[in-house]
């Protein structure tokens, strides 16, 4: 089929009847969209993540290690009881993770490194090859939750932080105090510095917070003994020594993490605050060409970027994607600017000159090429969804309202002539239609709804609050009554707060100037003032200085 399909086509194009140009498609196939769903696989991962964890305590030894076999066996039943915790606390707090099976190689993949870290410290420890106090100073605590909050948020960073201390405790030994509060309050540390992180270098900073938190409990627990903690004296270059250990390993985990966090992006498809700055660079070729080419449209997406980001920020949702997104979003009309409305340079109007059908099938294909064309750039995943899906499968309104009078109008015309009603062709509202699918997160939810409310708003003649408010009420309730927000997960109460965000905005954005007065024309009818007129109006005003000169002082006195 494909190839008799393929075969017609070029017949099609070769008479003039087709166009050659072959549309990009994403190439996630179904078996890889199988693969991330599957039970069977993650089962597999999670069995593996054992067998890993087996491996950790029962090869090498440690400290506590000494009885054999039973104190081995011992630690692997507290890490297998710890591992059905740790099941259930992410199958009921974190279930978008857990259904996710690359989210879940990612989460157990990270901490299984943090640990194989862990253990190699502690068999040289445990050879004598590095002292014990030395080496609780170099684990890297905040390995885990750093790598995990900055790729899928704080919730999951702090589940790193509990159960990785906790297995890594159970590499020391049964259960040993001093490391676990060490590593946990480390980990804690970790994730809440890494809230804001916006630059790439803020890990630094990251990293010298969590080293300073490590230095500290070091001191409080007596691994770094000075003076009132050790009731003695001071050996101040092992102090020094372990302090700067202690900070230092801190730090180059941070810059680790730093540097492995663009591969683990690429390689589990996520996106960080930082990416997505980076991606908001206005520099990019897409958006140098849509301010040349289309600058009605660029200067609209950068409305909908500022609309969008804040009602983002106003619900807690992605701001940092929702203002990139939006920049990308109308990407399409480059092919055919002049037919959108922001970019008609003329009064001429090409739909003039179309039929409603033609009219529709090009503000809709402005989707389909926009795709194409993000997928030529490679542009981030999300965008690409929030470029399909910025319009649902919401309907060309004004286009299918035209074609309804004219279908009107068509009709009439053959009653009048005594012709057959029946030949005029009925309209079909799916030829006006988007093709969607409808926005799937909030994030692109908002985009859609604040290119459909930066878009109304240009044609109000007097903006006003309350005008304002109504416009954007009535939007998005079509929007609700034509069920294009049933499938993200925006609730009532962040609906109401999005429509307040975008109405404090479009106030500031389209508030009304003080107009200035004009300069009154000259005895000359000239706006401007001669050198000569200049010269008069000084000696006119020190003439009136000098008569109410007396009569001030006189009052003064």
């Amino acid at each position: 089929m494909g190839v008799l399909a393929s075969l017609k086509k070029s017949q099609l194009v070769k008479k003039g009847y087709a166009c050659g140009k072959t549309r990009r498609r994403p190439n996630q196939s179904h078996f890889l969209r199988s693969l991330e769903t599957s039970t069977q696989v993650r089962t597999m991962i999670f069995l593996s993540f054992l067998v890993a964890l087996a491996g950790l305590i029962f090869y090498g030894t440690g400290r506590g290690t000494h009885d054999g076999g039973s104190q081995q066996a011992e630690q692997f039943l507290f890490a297998l009881l710890v591992f059905f915790t740790a099941l259930t606390q992410l199958w009921i707090n974190h279930p978008q993770t857990f259904a996710r099976n690359s989210r879940v190689v990612l989460l157990f993949g990270t901490i299984t490194v943090h640990l194989l870290i862990m253990k190699t410290l502690l068999v040289l420890m445990a050879s004598g090859s590095m002292p014990e106090r030395f080496g609780k100073l170099l684990f890297p605590y905040a390995f885990a939750p750093l790598i995990i909050s900055a790729l899928l948020g704080k919730n999951q960073g702090i589940f790193a932080a509990i159960f990785a201390s906790l297995w890594g405790s159970n590499l020391w030994s049964l259960v040993d105090a001093v490391f676990l509060a060490m590593s946990l309050i480390s980990g804690f540390v970790a994730v809440f510095v890494t809230l804001q992180i916006r630059r790439r270098g803020q890990f630094i900073r990251a990293g010298f917070f969590v080293g300073l938190a490590t230095w500290l409990l070091a001191v409080s627990f007596g691994l770094i003994e000075i003076g009132w903690s050790s009731m003695g004296q001071t050996n101040w270059p092992t102090v020094v020594y372990q302090s700067l250990a202690a900070i230092g390993s801190g730090l180059v985990t941070a810059i680790l993490v730093s540097g492995a966090l663009p591969a683990l992006e690429q390689t589990f498809r996520l996106t960080t605050a930082m990416s997505w700055l980076e991606l908001t660079d206005l520099n990019h070729p897409l958006l140098m060409r849509l301010s040349m080419e289309a600058p009605g449209t660029y200067e609209h997406s950068q409305a909908v970027a500022r609309l969008a980001e804040a009602a983002a920020e106003r619900i807690g949702a992605n701001a940092s994607m929702c203002r990139t997104c939006a920049y990308f979003h109308d990407i399409g009309k480059l092919v055919k600017p002049d037919y959108f409305t922001e970019n008609m340079r003329t009064e001429r109007n090409p739909h003039d000159e179309l039929a409603p059908t033609m009219s529709a099938l090009i503000l809709i294909a402005h989707v389909k090429e926009g795709v194409d064309l993000a997928l030529k750039y490679n542009l981030n995943q999300h965008i690409i969804e929030v470029i399909q899906q910025h319009h649902g499968n919401s309907v060309v309104r004004y286009f299918y309202n035209r074609a309804l009078r004219q279908q009107e109008e068509a009709r009439e015309e053959n009653r009048l002539s005594h012709g057959n009603e029946d030949d005029v062709p009925e309209v079909r509202v799916e030829n006006f239609r988007y093709s969607g699918p409808l926005p799937q997160t909030k994030e692109s939810a908002i985009i859609s709804l604040a290119d459909a409310v930066e878009s109304a708003s240009r044609s109000m003649e007097k903006p006003t609050p309350q005008r304002i408010e109504e416009l954007v009420n009535e939007i998005v309730d079509d929007r609700m009554v034509d069920h294009q927000l049933d499938d993200c997960e925006l609730t009532f109460h962040e609906l109401r707060e999005v429509v307040e965000s975008f109405c404090f905005t479009l106030n500031s954005m389209l508030h009304r100037r003080i107009a200035y007065p004009k300069k009154a024309p000259s005895a000359t009818g000239s706006a401007v003032l001669t050198a000569g007129e200049i010269n008069a109006l000084r000696q006119r005003e020190r003439e009136r200085i000098r008569e109410v000169a007396p009569t001030a002082a006189r009052e003064t006195r």
